[in-house]
């Protein structure tokens, strides 16, 4: 007795098609899966026994065979519980019919049949419409996620024993139609703003400039400055997620195994914050079975790194690629995956090892040797890719305490950035970039034009500086940015002065 049962695994953030074929011959009672199965698959014979019996079904005493097909790629997971036992089932002609071949079927049991939701639904679903299968039976925890793409029709279940009376046409199952349409519709209203920053107004207008852009920024400034308050409201002042980024967002974080029960696609923009005990594995993504690190999960959000000095010098170094290619690229022995890695890395960092180098008030403790050699922790390449260098001073008492008015609003903040990123996506229009951030030589050279004065001020801050060539385009790319944010069609000398007085490190 042979049957097939079609399903689905992810590779990487993209799903491929699996088809779980059982085959029940006579012969003594074993249980046997092949087909590259890790030990979580091998696992699910002892889970698909127990919750056959205990939904009231019978278990053949007979030689099970179960191929998860293609055989030459590795399988890993629960979720090829439901279609295993399905197959055992319909094997045994105990689901009638062949109907539920047009059917993808997922999903972990426990051990008296109830569903258990499973990661990476939403690539699933995004697989399946892309192979032409239009109906999926799943976990009723994954059929929010599931059902925010069109023209799959999501059929949500709690137990083994419903999916076979669905199948066998004695109870309907309603299909999920959330839709995709009124998925973002509630912006998530974020719970910090930076009405609450006092002071700091230098600071705050670096981060509006970045977010307007999409630039990297490092903040340096004694311990209690409000480096981490500055950085950890970057997100409210970002433009909502468009849908098309909301659904590669939360194909990530499905992978990951992030979203919550229940949880549909991601609204907020994504903030990751990193200790600097990370592995580089962890940060930048891999493992035996490549997962999404920090980076790929800060994927169209922020990655804030703190105490950036306290990091492994090689865990910073394997930033360089995706700041620059925004991509990573895990290669392994049996090939090569592909993650996202578009994101704004904010990093913060004290002046000095005792934190006191620059205060207005403080006594630094450090000799010029130990600020250098604590600074030169980073690489001047990867500061080359920040674009932004943010000095965040300490603020008086006296300032903390004053009752003026509150400071601007994010929301205020955040109309002005979306003004320019508008701007931005009109000019970039027709290419795969959404702002200057991204921006490549060649459209630097067209966008980027310069005045006599703007280009004498900036060959000027060039040489003494001694900025590098990246250091110099990053230099124009910011100047782009601060003149959209006031509505310029062209890039003043103020514009290009602001820009490069962001470049506090090159000093």
């Amino acid at each position: 007795m042979l049957s097939r049962v079609t399903s689905a695994a992810v590779q990487g953030i993209d799903a491929y098609i699996i088809h779980v074929e059982i085959d029940i011959a006579a012969g003594l009672p074993t249980f046997s899966t092949v087909g590259l199965p890790d030990t979580a698959v091998k696992e699910s014979k002892d889970r698909v026994i127990a919750a056959v019996r205990n939904s009231g079904f019978d278990f053949p005493n007979r030689k099970i065979t179960v191929n998860l097909a293609p055989a030459d790629v590795k399988k890993e997971g629960a979720a090829f519980d439901l279609p295993i036992a399905v197959g055992i089932l319909a094997a045994q002609e105990q689901v009638r019919g062949d109907h539920f071949r047009h059917y993808c079927i997922t999903g972990e049991l426990a051990l008296d049949g109830t569903l258990r939701p499973v990661r990476g639904i939403l690539p699933i679903v995004l697989g399946l419409k892309q192979a032409g299968i239009e109906k999926i039976i799943l976990p009723e925890a994954n059929a929010t996620e599931a059902s925010a793409v069109k023209g799959i029709e999501v059929f949500p279940a709690c137990t083994l024993a419903q999916v076979v009376r669905f199948l066998n046409g004695e109870e309907p199952i309603s299909p999920c139609t959330a839709g995709s349409d009124n998925m973002l519709e509630d912006f998530a209203r974020y719970e910090l703003d930076f009405a609450e920053v006092k002071g700091q107004q230098f600071a705050k207008r670096a981060l509006e400039v970045a977010a307007a852009g999409g630039h990297n920024v490092i903040m340096i400034g004694p311990p209690g400055s409000g480096k981490t308050m500055l950085a950890k409201r970057l997100p409210t002042i970002l433009p909502p997620l468009t849908f098309d980024e909301a659904l590669e967002t939360t194909k990530i974080h499905s992978v990951a195994g992030l979203l919550c029960a229940g949880q549909g696609m991601v609204k907020q923009r994504p903030f990751r914050s990193s200790h600097h005990t990370v592995s580089d594995i962890a940060l930048i993504g891999g493992g035996t079975y490549p997962r999404p690190g920090e980076v790929s999960l800060a994927h169209n959000g922020v990655l804030f790194l703190d105490e950036l000095t306290e990091f492994h010098r090689n865990v910073l170094e394997v930033l360089r690629q995706p700041l620059e290619d925004h991509i990573v690229t895990v290669s392994r022995a049996r090939g090569s995956l592909a993650f996202p890695a578009s994101f704004m890395l904010i990093a913060a960092m004290n002046p000095c090892p005792c934190g006191n180098f620059g205060h207005p008030e403080k006594e630094c403790l450090c000799t010029p040797y130990q600020v250098q050699k604590y600074r030169a922790k980073i690489s001047g390449p990867l500061l080359d890719r920040i674009d932004i260098h943010l000095e965040v001073p300490s603020l008086k008492i006296s300032e903390l305490s004053s009752e003026a008015e509150a400071a601007e609003s994010s929301a205020a903040i955040r109309e002005r950035v979306m003004r320019a990123r508008e701007r931005q996506r009109e000019r970039f229009s027709g290419t795969k970039i959404h702002c200057n951030a991204l921006m490549n030589s060649r459209q630097i050279k067209k966008f980027c034009v310069l005045d006599r004065e703007s280009k004498d001020l900036l060959t000027t801050a060039v040489e003494r500086l001694g900025l590098s060539g990246r250091a110099y385009d990053r230099i124009l790319k910011v100047s782009r940015t601060i003149a959209d944010i006031e509505g310029c069609e062209h890039i003043g000398a103020g514009h290009v002065a602001e820009a490069v007085q962001y470049r506090n490190l090159d000093r």
